[in-house]
């Protein structure tokens, strides 16, 4: 009879999810080499909503929440131990019974720019169309460039890079993290920095959750834990909470610790058609990150309303 597995990992199924839990995977084997044991750690593989409607934005079908609902359920029904998961797409408040102990260290949380006829954003041609289902990638192009036209484009990494390559979309933009981490680095045309295109909340980031009180899943996941990572994730998440930030709202977050041991954060509200883009920066100690969101969000609130147009939550 083959023994029960010591650990049980959910995972979605695409390439990049799975290149990410197998890297959380053999962390874990690293740090408690009695998870090396044949059998003793097994890889779920669990079918998430949004991975099964891809015609549609998922501002319009339900939010990110759809990529984490079908394993959180898994989970809370204890079919799964931990899940792994890109931090980005963690919805920004998980379900009761669930917990998020442990970020591991970052991956370059910047965009890349995936284009045939133009080496920069600035080089694409008038009315050239960009694909993205991200609406903070669509506020920000369509803010530094306004002719430009953006189509909805969703699907797994390779399959966008190969609607690139037919011409179905003349340039789209992906983190590079999840590039690198499949190998597909070489298919950026440019690395965009945050001050061209600030990323998502936790881009880069891989988060690793569990069930609450699980002592010995959270045992297991300290030894993989980035304590740095984990601040600036908390701060970027902290803002996107003060925002009640969703897939429906233009946002963007991007903390990172100095040399100094100062947490400087940046962040963005805008309108998805790029006509208002507000943004803040601030500086504190990463022991105050989840306070210093919560001020730049209200910051960012205070500022997009200051028209007489009030935020749309």
């Amino acid at each position: 009879m083959t023994p029960s597995p010591t650990l049980r990992i959910g995972t979605r199924g695409s390439r990049l999810a799975l290149a990410q839990t197998g890297g959380v995977r053999d962390l874990l084997i690293a740090a408690h080499p009695a998870l090396a044991a044949p059998g003793a750690v097994e890889i779920v593989v669990i079918r998430t909503t949004g991975d099964a409607v891809q015609d549609r934005p998922l501002a319009e079908i339900g939010g990110k929440g759809l990529f984490t609902r079908e394993i959180d359920e898994a989970m809370l029904e204890g079919r799964i131990d931990i899940a792994v998961h890109s931090v980005k797409d963690v919805p920004t408040w998980l379900p009761e019974g669930i917990e998020m102990p442990c970020i591991l260290a970052r991956e370059d949380p910047r965009d890349a720019l995936i284009c045939n006829a133009a080496k920069s954003l600035s080089e694409l041609p008038e009315g050239a169309v960009v694909g993205t289902a991200s609406l903070r990638r669509q506020a920000q192009v369509l803010a530094r460039r306004p002719d430009l036209v953006v189509r909805v484009l969703r699907g797994n990494v390779e399959t966008r890079i190969k609607k690139i390559a037919e011409g179905a979309f003349d340039a789209t933009l992906l983190a590079i993290a999840g590039l690198k981490r499949i190998g597909l680095a070489g298919a950026a045309t440019a690395i965009l920095e945050p001050e061209e295109m600030l990323p998502a909340v936790g881009q880069g980031a891989i988060g690793v959750t569990c069930r609450t009180a699980d002592d010995k899943a959270t045992a297991l996941l300290a030894a993989v834990h980035d304590a740095g990572t984990a601040a600036c994730v908390a701060a970027e998440r902290a803002l996107l909470a003060m925002l009640d930030g969703s897939c429906r709202t233009p946002i963007a977050a991007f903390a990172v610790i100095t040399e100094s041991k100062q947490m400087m954060l940046r962040g963005l509200l805008a309108r998805p058609d790029g006509s208002r883009l507000v943004t803040v920066a601030c500086c504190g100690t990463p022991a105050e990150a989840v306070m210093l969101g919560e001020g730049a969000g209200r910051d960012l609130l205070a500022r997009f309303a200051s028209d007489g147009r009030e935020h749309r939550r």
